[in-house]
């Protein structure tokens, strides 16, 4: 499988780059899903109830052959303590001890993650994920070797605004205005400091992080990895593949290694 070429002012040039047969291998959706939730599961962080909780008070129960209930009471009458009273403990607090975490099989592991790859070479699924590619476009975009030199030939102009230049004369306009978007958050979580929410964009993977990944980072959606950091969920956020990616030259065959 091959794709082109482009230079970093986005014309494609002659020669063409083979990818790794994981990029033509089957998607299973499945296992993507699996993979993702496992990792977000893993990185959950125990919570539970503070030891005391609901137990600060001076209240005691008065005993029996009293009528009237077994509630620890204050002084001056009132409950505490118990789950049915203001200010008492809860029933079943959340517990430090519960483990949040998931397995996977290793081998599942990666033919979740050549799974994940092999969506972001197919056209059809990049854009059913809601990203917005030009005419015939052939994904993934390679860019040559000059992107992972971007940081030192700014020539007076804006980190940022040399990436954008790039993107945008791969074609991916459309797509940068798409990752600009932001939206309302539905239901609660508007009023819990996340009001708004902005979608995936691009993924750019370069060899290394030696500067270049400064231009691409302050633009809204897009993210910046290395072909060593590359995992599932990057390649599929949310456990929905098709993530649209831009990799370099010689990352894809740092990549090629890595497979």
């Amino acid at each position: 499988m091959k794709v082109p070429v482009y230079s970093i002012s986005g014309k494609a040039g002659k020669s063409k780059a083979a990818l790794p047969a994981a990029f033509d291998g089957p998607v299973r959706t499945d296992l993507i899903r699996r993979a993702v939730r496992t990792a977000q599961a893993n990185r959950r962080q125990p919570y539970g109830a503070m030891i005391g909780a609901g137990m600060r008070h001076s209240a005691e129960w008065p005993g029996k052959g009293r009528g009237m209930a077994r509630t620890p009471r204050s002084p001056d009458g009132r409950g505490a303590e118990a789950p049915n009273t203001v200010g008492g403990r809860r029933a079943h607090p959340p517990k430090p001890s519960k483990v949040w975490g998931l397995k996977m099989n290793a081998r599942e592991r990666r033919v979740a993650f050549r799974s994940a790859l092999a969506a972001t070479a197919d056209a059809t699924v990049v854009a059913g994920r809601g990203h917005r590619l030009p005419e015939k476009a052939t994904t993934p975009f390679v860019v040559s070797k000059d992107i992972e030199t971007l940081a030192s030939k700014h020539e007076g102009e804006s980190l940022t605004r040399r990436a954008q230049k790039l993107l945008e004369a791969l074609g991916l306009d459309a797509e940068l205005a798409r990752g600009a978007e932001r939206k309302v958050r539905a239901g609660r979580g508007k009023r819990r400091g996340r009001r708004y929410r902005r979608p995936k964009s691009a993924l750019v993977v370069l060899s290394e992080f030696n500067g270049t990944e400064r231009a691409f980072r302050n633009l809204a959606g897009v993210e910046v990895t290395t072909a060593a950091q590359l995992n599932t969920e990057m390649l599929a956020p949310g456990g929905d593949p098709g993530r649209l990616m831009v990799i370099s030259q010689p990352a894809l065959k740092a990549l090629e290694v890595r497979l």
